[in-house]
């Protein structure tokens, strides 16, 4: 498996504060199955502005040396949505000492929007980065109020070319009901397309996708676990279009709520009950 969402560099964000915590990580998520680890601290947000890619990048190599050769510490960043990332991301070349890290060195972008954001900004974003080349992918829609309570947002935004992450610890309940009944919908809606840790500790926000995977493969099969949890985490890590994502027709970037825009409805349909939850 493959982590592609995993706060795992020491000192510089709400992750481990110490070269040891960050180390206990990497081997609870080797032990864990996990072949790589996308370190992906906090960017452009509030004291955490980590876009310095020269220190990122000795933090990884200083990391990988204490852990040995498993996982792979590769490089990344949950990248703040706010009105001037575009324009930054547009003006980005390869060489630039600062800037936001895409996952693995690929063209994909994990963006965390906040709360406070909406539908027409978030689209407008999502689509100007994909006409210049860039795969967004919205991590944890789950907790964003109103990517969870409205799919067919979420839906519009995979039309115009993102795709989304959810969290590992939301499938397996330990973040409540609440946060496991939305992921799980966007998951049969066909609108998630990886399952990561966002790990930041060994205890409250461990490392690791073996349960998740089980909670997967419980509820939608093994299939369903394979494609979230290695083969589209795979493509990113190898910079390929996502194997699972099936063009988009013409016509689909309609108006939110179009049902042309739930391209994959029940993608992967419960094997088990669905517990529903009282919104």
């Amino acid at each position: 498996m493959i982590d592609l969402h995993c706060h795992v560099l020491p000192g510089i964000d709400d992750g481990p504060q110490s070269l040891e915590q960050a180390l206990e990580m990497c081997r609870l998520a080797a032990a864990d199955g996990c072949e790589a680890l996308v370190a992906t601290p906090h960017q452009r947000k509030s004291d955490w502005w980590n876009c310095d890619r020269a220190a990122l990048a000795a933090l990884r190599r200083r990391l990988q040396e204490a852990v040995g050769p498993t996982p792979r510490i590769l490089a990344g960043g949950e990248i703040r949505v706010d009105p001037r990332l575009l324009a930054e991301m547009l003006a980005l070349s390869e060489d630039d000492a600062h800037g936001p890290l895409p996952l693995a060195g690929s063209r994909y972008l994990l963006l965390e929007f906040g709360s406070d954001a909406g539908l027409p900004e978030a689209a407008d974003l999502v689509h100007e980065l994909s006409v210049a080349g860039w795969r967004p992918v919205l991590a944890h829609p789950e907790f964003i109020h109103w990517m969870a309570r409205d799919t067919a947002a979420v839906a519009h935004l995979a039309s115009l070319g993102a795709v989304a992450q959810v969290t590992a610890m939301s499938l397996t309940g330990d973040f409540g009901r609440r946060a496991q009944a939305d992921a799980s919908r966007l998951i049969e809606m066909g609108l998630v397309h990886f399952v990561a840790s966002d790990a930041h500790d060994v205890a409250r926000r461990p490392p690791g996708l073996r349960r998740a995977w089980d909670a997967i493969t419980e509820r939608w099969g093994e299939e369903a676990a394979r494609e979230l949890l290695v083969d589209n985490p795979r493509a990113v890590v190898a910079d390929r279009p996502l194997p699972s994502l099936a063009p988009a027709g013409p016509g689909e970037a309609g108006e939110p709520g179009d049902p042309a825009e739930v391209r994959a409805a029940l993608r992967f349909a419960p094997l088990t009950p669905v517990i529903p939850v009282t919104k």
